[in-house]
């Protein structure tokens, strides 16, 4: 048996409860991690909420794990017992039982083995806030050395990992806070310049054509999409990644208004074939050696889940949450 934390109906963080279940048995193709560690994030309060499509419930929830490799059938070789795993997506506490317990059962498809010294807290902070990062900045907005980026809502976990990142690959990066108190800390992590975030970000750059963004990363949502969009230069691309304002959508949205003209609009979502074709051990290489900086919030024990959620809805962990299960 295993301590799980299962939803049985959505609600508010209490309906997270912590019980024993039956330790779950890997079929030829999938891999049993022994978990000790998973990052919280923003998509399990959603479901958590009831708002994802097609969750049914009792479930596991935990789209991201690290841990130790405890059994591999048809794979051994490939990812061997005792080795550490990462892994995220491809339907992990949606479609099947996730990372929130001491065991997650995964298809091997979707895990990636690495040497790395980083502890539980700092790795199990990783997979999923690097490979978001990741595959916003190189798989949907095609961002280039040089190139000026604005990363809107930067104070958040994927923010400060894209903001670190693309410094590193070479590209002019700017980052936004509603706080202007928050300046010090975005410029820490990689940020070449700051913009108080007030919703009006193209109106603060009018009259400055060559200050406006080739690429953008929309983490904040359809909040501030439509000026995200107009601090864009013509023939440049926003992309939509991330819903911090907690807006899933946009009233009369009219594309011909809202899009200037050669402007591009795009989205980003990963898969679990996007952790095996992102760099993700040099990415924690990086982390290890104090290259990347990433922002760890809080830490919290697996018997601390309610108390792990309640921080994730009130935005007061100020980095990435990440639980500790003790397994």
């Amino acid at each position: 048996m295993m301590k799980a934390v299962v939803i049985h109906e959505p609600g508010a963080p209490s309906v997270l409860k912590l019980e024993q279940r039956p330790i779950p048995r890997p079929n030829p193709g999938e891999v049993l991690i022994r978990v000790k560690a998973f990052g919280l994030n923003r998509s399990e309060m959603f479901t958590r909420q009831g708002h994802s499509p097609g969750v049914k419930f009792p479930r596991i929830l935990g789209i991201e794990a690290v841990g130790i490799v405890e059994k591999a059938p048809g794979n051994e070789n490939a990812i061997p017992t005792g080795a550490t795993a990462v892994t995220c997506m491809g339907g992990m506490g949606r479609m099947f039982d996730g990372g929130y317990a001491e065991y997650t059962c995964v298809p091997a498809k979707q895990v990636e083995v690495l040497k790395t010294k980083l502890p539980w807290k700092v790795l199990g902070a990783l997979p999923e806030m690097l490979q978001t990062a990741w595959g916003s900045l190189y798989t949907a907005l095609n961002l280039q050395k040089g190139e000026r980026l604005l990363v809107r809502g930067g104070t958040s976990s994927v923010g400060f990992a894209a903001v670190g990142i693309a410094k590193q690959q070479g590209a002019i990066v700017a980052s936004t806070s509603r706080k202007k108190e928050r300046e010090g800390v975005v410029r820490e992590y990689g940020a070449d310049e700051f913009y108080v975030d007030d919703g009006a970000i193209a109106k603060q750059l009018e009259g400055q054509e060559d200050k406006k963004f080739d690429k953008v990363l929309e983490l904040v949502g359809t909040v501030t999409l439509a000026d995200s969009l107009a601090a864009t230069k013509k023939g440049g691309t926003v992309c939509v990644t991330g819903i911090v304002g907690n807006s899933w959508s946009m009233e009369k949205f009219s594309p011909m208004e809202i899009i200037p003209k050669a402007t591009k609009l795009t989205v980003y979502g990963g898969s679990e074939e996007d952790l095996k074709t992102m760099p993700f051990g040099e990415l924690a290489e990086q982390v290890e050696i104090g290259k990347l900086k990433v922002k760890i919030g809080k830490v919290f024990k697996m018997d601390e889940i309610v108390e792990a959620h309640r921080c994730m809805d009130e935005n007061t962990a100020e980095g990435k949450i990440v639980v500790l299960t003790g397994a």
